[in-house]
């Protein structure tokens, strides 16, 4: 690669690392149809279900680390279910709220890149999810796993890298994607006995019964939609 190639290189990865200009409303088009294709075909679908694992185990594995726990590795399966492993003291706050921060973290992540999308920051953001997918793929526990993540982090980097005007549509499709899905995960998780989905666990860590920690975790998606809505209001008036 020559000195001229280089420097050409260096100044379009600044360039889509930069602030973009305010979205226009046509540019947004994309959230319309990630969101079609996440209703309309099973395979999309079924990939947005595992975006939303991905960003739950994620959620676990953040906020174990912020409250000094070790984060090991992720485990996405088949069912799409997943499972993150911290290690570090069994019982305390700490656990607790790492136990805690899986299921809103879909709708606060996603709330967080509708905002950002529409305040110009698409470009950065799918930089550093970029990232943060390569990251999750060296910590990946199952071959699965580490190919859901390639995927994904692949798709991300071609939306930051090619996308242009169109990021901010592509940003703002997966934050709606992912808080259509915390709705959903709650849902399935508010009909399962499993004493080993993590209300069941935090009932057992705190001796709070497990539907306070279901209805803690409604409470958050639901100020997410909330904020989501009073954006796409905005945006629209």
């Amino acid at each position: 690669m020559s000195g001229s190639d280089l420097s050409s290189w260096s100044d379009s990865f600044v360039a889509r690392l930069s602030v973009d200009v305010s979205p226009q409303a046509r540019t947004l088009w994309p959230a319309l149809v990630i969101l079609a294709l996440a209703f309309a075909v099973p395979a999309a679908r079924r990939w947005g279900r595992t975006l939303v694992t991905i960003v739950h185990e994620a959620g676990h594995a953040a906020v174990g680390i912020a409250c000094g726990r070790r984060f090991q590795g992720f485990v996405v399966r088949q069912d799409m279910s997943g499972h993150a492993i911290t290690s570090g003291r069994p019982t305390g706050p700490g656990r607790v709220l790492t136990s805690w921060a899986g299921y809103p973290a879909p709708a606060v992540f996603g709330a967080l890149l509708v905002a950002g999308a529409l305040n110009s920051w698409s470009g950065p953001i799918l930089g550093a999810v970029t990232l943060m997918l390569a990251i999750l793929l060296v910590m990946s526990r199952s071959l699965l796993t580490a190919g859901v993540v390639l995927v994904t982090g692949l798709a991300c980097y071609a939306a930051w890298w090619w996308g242009g005007p169109y990021r901010a549509g592509v940003v703002a499709g997966i934050g709606l994607l992912l808080l259509l899905g915390a709705w959903e995960s709650l849902r399935d998780v508010a009909r399962s006995h499993d004493p080993a989905q993590d209300h069941g666990t935090l009932a057992q860590l705190t001796r709070v019964p497990a539907g306070m920690w279901l209805a803690s975790w409604v409470l958050v998606d639901a100020l997410m939609t909330l904020w989501v809505v009073r954006m796409a209001i905005d945006v629209l008036a």
